[in-house]
């Protein structure tokens, strides 16, 4: 059944939510093949968030590990991070529905700031849900954001992480179905989201398909990416899905013990649960939502992730906060790159592949950049004034 992957994924609402979402579905079956469609998204592809981004060969890292290492540049996408490839689409989406407002939520900010660039594109309306804890760690972006004309509502309830800014967006959503559209930033939630979101973030692997080839001669033998949600890994993995190309996803460690965001590392794996709307992996209970990288910082993942890892065609690991903040300053060291926390998980797990000789080439998904990151690198790594 569309929307299912295995046992996971699936559209577990109330009632009243039924109806919307299956509007939402067949809208988008239909409108986002069509040649108006696909002109206009293509064009602002292009034109507007500076598509394709490349393909670079780390020459000093690959020397340093033994390992071909390979980068999808998005990072360089128009707002330092992946999200708007899937923003712009919704947007569209949204817009050819008649929808009068966007809502979404957001945790480290990228994916709030794409929402508000798009409603500022669009002239739509734009409210962002974003826990207290997340504005405080990220005011960078709640500065884009409220720049760009959108409102940023701060959730106070429960972690005041990105689990809370989604059940707010959703309660959202569900008093305003008629004229407001919900734009999920990752491949999450009930369904049509994850294979939307999947769509319209299946573009980056669809280039560097093309382009690692260009440059190696050949397909990677793995593919890297972190995993919070799940949103830029499975935009990298799909174009690779009928490749003799492995899948490895890097969760969130956290500090370690009881302090993670990681539901697919674990060594015991607990049955799925419904959880937002969809039926996937959720960390435990008695477990300590925690990760230094606000956008990673989520208690359950994408249903398509779950389902790969049971079918053997992805492997998870967890990161921990040291792991990644190591990595974060030895990319920035080496090659004069300075990516996200978030992407900084995918270097750390690329890093421990590469040592343990697994692969011959890897290619990681620079997923975002490390301008919102800046002022916890400086008090990580001591960086102010001597």
């Amino acid at each position: 059944m569309p929307g299912e992957f295995e046992q996971y994924g699936g559209r577990h609402v109330p009632d009243p939510l039924e109806e919307p979402l299956a509007q939402l579905a067949a809208a988008f079956e239909e409108v986002v093949p069509s040649e108006e469609f696909q002109e206009r998204y293509q064009y602002l592809l292009k034109h507007y968030a500076g598509r394709p981004t490349p393909v670079y060969h780390a020459e000093t890292l690959s020397e340093r590990w033994g390992t071909n290492i390979y980068f999808k540049h998005e990072d360089l996408l128009h707002g330092g991070a992946h999200k708007l490839n899937n923003t712009l689409g919704q947007g569209l989406l949204a817009k050819k529905a008649g929808k009068e407002r966007l809502i979404a939520e957001t945790g480290a900010g990228q994916h709030g700031t794409a929402t508000a660039m798009v409603g500022a594109l669009l002239d739509i309306p734009t409210k962002v849900y974003m826990g207290r804890k997340d504005i405080n760690r990220q005011e960078m972006n709640v500065f884009r954001m409220r720049l760009l004309g959108a409102e940023v509502e701060e959730v106070t309830r429960g972690n005041e992480g990105l689990a809370e800014a989604v059940d707010a967006a959703l309660e959202d959503f569900a008093g305003n179905m008629e004229e407001t559209h919900y734009l999920v930033g990752s491949a999450v939630g009930p369904d049509p989201f994850p294979r939307m979101v999947r769509e319209f973030q299946s573009v980056i692997g669809r280039e560097a398909r093309e382009q690692v080839q260009e440059l190696h001669g050949d397909l990677p033998d793995a593919c890297v990416a972190c995993v919070g949600g799940g949103s830029n890994a499975i935009g990298l993995f799909h174009a690779f899905k009928d490749d003799d190309v492995m899948f490895y996803g890097a969760e969130p460690g956290g500090k370690g013990d009881q302090h993670h965001s990681a539901p697919l590392s674990k060594t015991e794996q607990d049955d799925p649960e419904v959880f937002q709307g969809m039926k996937t992996k959720v960390i435990d209970e008695d477990t300590t939502n925690h990760s230094v990288s606000a956008g990673l910082d989520y208690p359950a993942v994408g249903p398509e992730h779950a389902a790969l890892q049971e079918l053997g065609r992805a492997e998870y690991h967890a990161i921990s906060d040291v792991e990644a903040l190591d990595a974060f300053r030895e990319l920035s060291e080496a090659e004069g790159i300075i990516p996200a926390l978030e992407p900084s998980h995918a270097i750390a797990l690329a890093k421990k592949l590469a040592q343990e000789d697994r692969h011959d080439t890897l290619l990681v998904n620079l997923c975002g950049r490390g301008d919102k990151d800046m002022q916890t690198a400086a008090e990580k790594f001591d960086l102010g004034p001597s």
